[in-house]
């Protein structure tokens, strides 16, 4: 992975060679450097790890996105603003499965950097909802779960929302010993 900057400097360059191959008369030349430097600008918004995170995730191997995110050094420098919120996103994902206080740490910091997506929002906020509920915080899950359902517009949360909505109406549930 190159730094941002780096990606900006090489798509300079790419760019002044294709000019010079116009000039040269070697068109097809200069499209081909101007497609490349297409691909690195988008590798630029898109940051290929982050990528490869999601496909990972997606197939539910979250060993393996976690080993491809852990490749990043330094996210602070080396992604911008929005690719940072997604690499927080991740990190908090993954970790809600084990470790649900580093996992609000993350999620947290990913919607304070913020996502394009609301989608992406939401499922941040309804498990922010889902670790409060653990730590029995029931208005900031109320509140979280309201904030996810006014951010799913398509309603692919629609039946986790409900679900949680449910179990928060049930309140902490005791459990009597019987002997």
């Amino acid at each position: 992975m190159f730094n941002k900057n780096i990606k900006l400097v090489i798509a300079a360059l790419l760019v002044i060679t294709a000019v010079w191959q116009f000039t040269e008369g070697n068109i097809g030349n200069g499209i081909f450097l101007l497609l490349i430097t297409a691909l690195v600008v988008l590798l630029y918004f898109k940051n290929e790890y982050i990528l490869l995170a999601f496909l990972k995730l997606r197939k539910q191997d979250f060993e393996g996105a976690t080993q491809i995110l852990n490749k990043i050094k330094n996210p602070e420098t080396a992604l911008v603003r929005k690719q940072q919120g997604y690499y927080n996103y991740l990190n908090g994902l993954m970790l809600s499965q084990t470790n649900l206080n580093a996992a609000e740490k993350y999620l947290k910091k990913a919607i304070e950097l913020g996502l394009n997506m609301d989608q992406d929002l939401a499922m941040a906020k309804l498990n922010l909802a889902g670790i409060a509920m653990t730590k029995n915080k029931k208005m900031e899950a109320e509140k979280l779960l309201a904030e996810a359902k006014k951010l799913d517009k398509q309603g692919m949360l629609k039946d986790q929302i409900t679900m949680m909505k449910a179990q928060l109406k049930k309140g902490p549930q005791v459990q009597q010993r019987r002997y």
